[in-house]
């Protein structure tokens, strides 16, 4: 991989879906910070996105589009490329228009330092193993909604449970097993309930 130089201007970009938030960003900003330490980046802008990676149209994202523009970066650090996007055709697009303005992109997970026509090459084989990651993610979703229905499970749009739902049956003398049945829900959703609202069971049927 190519070395710091002083005229290096670093942005961070970290993009997780709504699936899987904090998790998926804490590891992200690790990996890349770790980076940036170890190669002597400093004062690095970063850009974060919680959105899915099928479309650009990311605040972030346009914000960093517009710092390149700017020329106020021209070193992009991603955790792996499918941050960038999931879809062939604009991960392609991106990637390519920043090369052509002489952008220096690096995926630190992938140790790959994109530039020039063998940059391009991998990366087109990267962004279309993301986006057939993202069809294959989505085919096996519906298939697990169809099974479900097939089933008989009612899909939609989770209630949310509250202790004002569990407690009059709890004080009503009906065991756990009933109230489960009696709400349609699971032990774990009215635990949690009761919990996120500080109520002790043991003190409900004392």
């Amino acid at each position: 991989m190519r070395t710091k130089t002083m005229n290096d201007k670093v942005a961070m970009y970290i993009r997780v879906s709504t699936f899987d938030q904090q998790k998926g960003k804490d590891s992200q900003i690790k990996a890349l910070k770790d980076y940036c330490r170890n190669h002597g980046f400093e004062n690095v802008k970063v850009f974060t996105d919680t959105m899915t990676g099928s479309k650009i149209d990311r605040p972030q994202f346009k914000r960093l589009q517009r710092a390149i523009f700017k020329g106020e970066v021209n070193t992009v650090i991603v955790w792996k490329l499918d941050r960038l996007s999931r879809s062939l055709k604009d991960g392609i697009n991106t990637l390519c228009q920043w090369l052509d303005k002489g952008i220096r992109v690096v995926s630190v997970t992938q140790q790959l330092d994109f530039g020039g026509a063998v940059g391009k090459m991998i990366a087109g084989i990267l962004f279309a193993v993301a986006e057939m990651e993202r069809e294959n993610l989505r085919e096996n979703t519906k298939r697990g909604l169809a099974a479900a229905k097939a089933r008989g499970v009612k899909l939609g749009k989770r209630s949310k449970l509250f202790a004002k739902d569990i407690v009059p049956l709890l004080r009503d003398g009906l065991t756990m097993g009933q109230v489960v049945d009696k709400l349609g829900k699971s032990r774990v959703a009215i635990y949690n309930a009761l919990n996120r609202e500080g109520i002790d069971i043991k003190k409900i049927r004392a």
